[in-house]
């Protein structure tokens, strides 16, 4: 059966409007994943992929590997990165106020310095753990290993093997290989120059990116801060996720006792 000009016309609006993926389209306006990603091929708009995070305009796609895979148990190995954000001033900033708010002629510009966000996710299940820092340095990241694996462990994961990149926060801290050790983890190194081979991570970067940092403009950099831990419990508990089927990645996990 066809499916109604309603709700292609509902579809579209949220695919432009909030950048969904085919199966929350799916979800939101009672189609199939697959009618839903017809329907936005036919409307001919760009790919998620294409599109800028923040603004939603499209750009070039960035390079991809054609190779994919998952390993076959949670705690397998987990993907760890760092995302910068800069910090919200009190009021919102220019988000709120308009680019026309910015003094760009000010000898003395206003600097509120970034948040590190820290992350964790689970490259079977694709569960989710972040936190933000006030820094990337080896003790933070020694920090929120501890932090991340006891949050996995709370839900049945042991963690075998920890990816992140080549950064010397990873590769050199003290801190951090004494908590890989506490742990009882293996560290596994990103090739040089391979961003893609952390790619997970990188994903929900972008993911986060679009569904929570910037999801809609935020009056302080407080009220951001308080958006992550329900964001996190969405995502984790009732979003639906492409590489689980269609559910939340709380359904790849056997139940605990």
């Amino acid at each position: 059966m066809a499916t109604s000009a309603e709700i292609v016309e509902q579809l579209i609006a949220i695919r432009k409007a909030e950048r969904s993926g085919p199966v929350e389209l799916a979800t939101r306006t009672g189609v199939s994943p697959s009618t839903a990603s017809r329907v936005v091929a036919r409307a001919g708009l760009p790919r998620l992929f294409e599109l800028d995070p923040v603004t939603g305009v499209q750009i070039r796609a960035s390079r991809r590997t054609q190779l994919r895979y998952e390993h076959d148990a949670p705690g397998d190995l987990i993907h760890i990165d760092v995302k910068k954000l800069g910090r919200i001033p009190d009021g919102g900033g220019w988000r709120l106020d308009g680019h026309d708010s910015i003094d760009h002629h000010s000898d003395r510009p206003r600097r509120v310095g970034f948040d590190y966000v820290h992350v964790a996710i689970d490259d079977h299940s694709r569960l989710a753990f972040a936190k933000i820092l006030p820094d990337e340095k080896g003790a933070t990241c020694a920090s929120f290993l501890l932090d991340a694996a006891e949050f996995f462990t709370n839900h049945g994961i042991t963690i075998s093997r920890v990816m992140t990149d080549n950064a010397l926060n990873y590769r050199r801290s003290r801190d951090f290989q004494t908590a890989l050790a506490s742990i009882g983890s293996r560290h596994v190194l990103t090739r040089p120059h391979s961003p893609w081979q952390n790619g997970k991570a990188e994903r929900f970067n972008r993911t986060l990116q679009e569904n929570w940092a910037y999801r809609h403009p935020f009056t302080s950099n407080q009220d951001r801060h308080d958006a992550l831990a329900p964001w996190l419990e969405h995502y984790n508990y009732a979003r639906p996720h492409t590489a689980c089927n269609g559910q939340p990645p709380i359904s790849r996990l056997s139940p605990t006792s």
